[in-house]
């Protein structure tokens, strides 16, 4: 079986992980093949990690605002490549991804892992997205609560499959111990306790209102660092913030790294603070650190994060419910170590790539069955189910 993901990859951040992770579990059985719009050449870094593994890919040179152009070379591609499903990522491949396996008869599903409205112009691209899901052969959602927002956006609930993200979790089980000196030597005062929080700096995901909670923590427990990994748009507005906070030593914006797997294990907790989110990777990966987590209550985030279990959810946009629970796991170690055990244990247990990798095996027999293409016979027989609500 050959599968083509088509994707718009900027950088190499938490989708691009999934896609390569899930073609890796999937080699021996099926050819996975990329193709990413060109984004001014930033996708190369994921389609480098992708060609060292051995994946065939492709770069539409042709972009935005060419996409007519772009069209063109995608339809010539999937041609050429002949693939038994396509698999989109992200609005523009979505659009142009159903426009191509339109035209050569080739299945398609789409991956929905969330809509964020950072500004009115991705605000509008998404309203597209909805209108384009509603003709896709599939809906694939990483979460229940993204399910929920596909069936609401008009797509027909027979379409709509539901597939968690997962996670390898041997990259978080060799930490070595001078990571937990790195850590605090990141801080200029080192810290007993160290919060810790990741992801791109956009409004949605929250991070102003770390800040805050931030704040009220350090009042309260003056042993308390916060650092927080990664790089965007609202990182000066952030900088800004923490200073005006007086957050000067204990709220460090580290930048991005590519030790995180390294660093993650030597947190004492994990918030995070979106206000809207698919299926987090940050909280499957603090989860398999043993770290326990503070999340608010938005996306999947709480088919992570059990609460009372293997951390706490708390509503979005609440600097203070924030900074109350963060208090309570800073001055209760014994239970941070007892939650982070149990997240552990969860998430290992629930979101694996293997499983991952049989629902997608599900999904593209199920399309071949309906087109009429003979499966193969690993998945002769298969069927996956229309996507019910989650009563859990």
């Amino acid at each position: 079986m050959r599968l083509v993901h088509v994707t718009s990859s900027r950088f190499f951040g938490g989708p691009e992980r999934q896609m390569l992770e899930l073609a890796r579990t999937l080699a021996g059985r099926c050819d996975s093949r990329f193709v990413s719009f060109s984004e001014g050449g930033r996708c190369r870094e994921f389609l480098d990690r992708v060609q060292a593994d051995g994946f065939q890919t492709a770069e539409l040179r042709r972009d935005t605002p060419r996409l007519a152009g772009a069209l063109r070379d995608l339809c010539a591609l999937v041609g050429d490549w002949s693939p038994d499903l396509v698999v989109t990522h992200g609005y523009k491949a979505n659009l142009l991804g159903l426009l191509a396996a339109r035209r050569h008869r080739v299945p398609i599903a789409s991956v929905s892992r969330g809509w964020t409205a950072e500004s009115w112009r991705v605000a509008q691209y998404e309203r597209l997205d909805r209108w384009v899901l509603r003709r896709m052969d599939r809906v694939v959602c990483v979460a229940h609560a993204q399910a929920r927002r596909v069936l609401a956006a008009g797509v027909a609930g027979d379409r709509v499959r539901m597939i968690h993200n997962a996670i390898r979790p041997e990259r978080f089980l060799n930490a070595a111990s001078e990571y937990a000196c790195r850590l605090r030597s990141l801080f200029p005062d080192r810290p007993a306790i160290v919060a810790g929080a990741a992801g791109r700096l956009s409004p949605e995901k929250g991070f102003d209102v770390l800040i805050d909670a931030a704040a009220q923590v350090v009042r309260r427990r003056d042993q308390v660092g916060f650092i927080l990994f990664g790089e965007g748009a609202c990182r000066r507005q952030l900088v800004a913030r923490a200073r005006v906070r007086g957050l000067a030593s204990r709220f460090v914006l580290a930048g991005f790294t590519a030790d995180l797997d390294c660093l993650m294990p030597h947190l004492d907790l994990c918030v995070i603070p979106s206000r809207t989110e698919g299926l987090s990777n940050v909280a499957l990966e603090a989860s398999v650190a043993r770290v326990p987590i503070v999340a608010t209550d938005v996306g999947g985030n709480a088919e992570v994060v059990r609460d009372g279990v293997t951390g706490y959810v708390v509503p979005p946009d609440d600097a203070t419910a924030l900074a109350e629970r963060i208090v309570q796991l800073v001055d209760a170690p014994a239970r941070r170590t007892a939650m982070g055990r149990a997240a552990s244990e969860y998430v290992q247990q629930t979101f694996s790539f293997e499983h991952q990798a049989r629902q997608y095996e599900q999904l593209a027999a199920e399309l071949l069955s309906e087109c009429g293409t003979t499966a193969t016979p690993q998945n002769a027989g298969l069927a996956s189910s229309p996507w019910k609500p989650n009563r859990s």
